[in-house]
């Protein structure tokens, strides 16, 4: 078994708050929250433990319940020092001598579903295994304000979590610890190596994103990474038996990556409804219209399960020569659109319990240069979806956008001309990516279409 212990017994006291740091509110979520859906997220993981302290015990099991958590079996009591969280935890699966168990700290929120995958992959050869990047500083060693000694750069890493362990390796380190009358608390990697020393540590590689949430600065650094945070949807089967009895409706779904979803759709056994300008003169900067097409699509099928929105303008050049017409289209197509298509779909979706999709494009993590108005607008996409995510989890209703990587569609030409084939995504793999995600119990999130 593959076990990962969450280590949240801390009391945060560096962050200066009133609760500890992993209760922090970030991206719509307590830090906690979204560090064990990451590890309820990865296939590999068959079970999660949750170290807390006594006195947020019942935070902890409200959280269980309202995320829906299927793979927290244990909530254990952790002590004053670290190190008192990891042997609760030791201690607990002591019959399970052949699991692996997998600390890693609540407040490292965005640890990667690739270091997760590479620590226990790499447990099929080690024994103990960390996570570390490079330092792109020196690192000095100082005693009494005086530097005594500067390693080489070249052989230091900095520490992460999680860390893996043998459950008979780590419980040998910590009881040959324990009769120590010397010891001080490491991180648990340190515990092998004092005291295990012959027994060798692989190092995965780990990421700058996966921070430790400590300091008062560290919250808006941590703010702004989860805003940028994109992920890749894993693979989920399409069937006739899944899809069959759902209904779907997609805006702009005439050409491109529109027309790659109603097709995949409609093969899989999904009710597809399109509307465009083109195909039947529906303007999504018309709230009527949106408002109009959606009833009667009610009318027919009695319920919406999915909404998708591929509807979008792109006018390449600068803002000075741009028509002022032009950038009024731009504004209301690509941004009053997605508002409009949001409201108007609320209540069917609070109904169903449906799936709402838009799309962004990687223009939106910074403004560019003869994009002003697109990239912009892709930004505004983002930061709506988080929004929303929060204030519809209640009703059940899912937010998602995607993020396709340059994609071979009719917009793209116009504005890129040709490009060599073996340098954009096909229509259709978004379009898969697209249907898998309203699949998914994803919300709020940005999800990477890549080659």
């Amino acid at each position: 078994m593959n076990i990962a212990v969450i280590l949240a017994g801390g009391t945060g006291i560096r962050l200066e708050k009133s609760l500890p740091k992993q209760f922090f509110k970030v991206a719509g979520k307590m830090v906690i929250e979204h560090t064990v859906d990451a590890f309820e997220r990865n296939e590999l993981i068959d079970e999660i433990a949750i170290v807390i302290n006594s006195h947020y015990l019942f935070m902890i099991e409200d959280m269980i319940i309202k995320n829906e958590w299927k793979k927290v079996k244990r909530t254990l009591i952790g002590g004053k020092e670290r190190y008192h969280s990891s042997l609760a935890a030791v201690n607990a699966y002591a019959d399970l001598k052949d699991a692996n168990l997998i600390f890693h700290d609540a407040a490292r929120p965005l640890v990667s579903q690739r270091i997760i995958g590479e620590v226990v992959r790499a447990m099929d050869n080690y024994k103990a295994v960390d996570v570390a990047i490079h330092s792109a500083d020196t690192i000095i060693e100082v005693q009494n304000q005086i530097i005594t000694a500067i390693p080489e750069r070249v052989k230091m890493r900095r520490g992460q979590t999680p860390q893996g362990f043998k459950q008979t390796v780590i419980a040998k380190a910590y009881e040959l610890a324990m009769k120590d009358e010397n010891f001080k608390a490491t991180d648990d990697c340190g515990v092998v190596k004092k005291y295990l020393p012959e027994e060798s540590i692989f190092v995965v590689d780990g990421e700058e994103v996966n921070m430790k949430l400590t300091y008062p600065e560290d919250t808006y650094l941590l703010d702004k990474l989860f805003q940028l945070r994109s992920v890749e949807i894993q693979n989920i089967e399409l069937s006739l038996e899944s899809l069959s009895d759902k209904v779907m409706v997609v805006f702009g779904g005439t050409y491109g990556i529109g027309k790659s979803i109603v097709d995949l759709g409609k093969q899989n056994g999904i009710r597809v409804y399109n509307f465009s300008r083109s195909e039947n003169n529906v303007d999504v900067s018309n709230m009527e219209a949106v408002k109009e097409v959606l009833e009667k699509v009610f009318q027919t099928e009695h319920k919406i399960d999915y909404i998708v929105n591929t509807a979008g303008i792109l006018y390449k050049e600068p803002l000075e020569t741009m028509n002022y017409q032009n950038i009024l289209n731009s504004i209301n197509v690509n941004y009053l659109g997605m508002v409009n298509i949001a409201l108007a779909s609320l209540p069917y979706l609070k109904q169903s319990k449906g799936h709402i999709l838009f799309f962004t494009s990687s223009s939106y993590t910074r403004g560019r240069a003869f994009y002003s108005i697109y990239s912009s607008g892709k930004a505004a996409i983002v930061n709506f979806v988080q929004a929303i995510s929060q204030e519809w989890e209640t009703l059940g209703v899912k937010v998602n956008c995607m993020n396709p990587e340059r994609t071979e569609t009719p917009m793209r030409i116009k504005n890129f001309g040709s490009e060599p084939q073996n340098t954009l995504l096909k229509p259709e793999t978004v379009a898969l990516r697209c249907i898998q995600t309203l699949l998914s119990n994803y919300t709020g999130q940005v999800i990477d279409v890549r080659l």
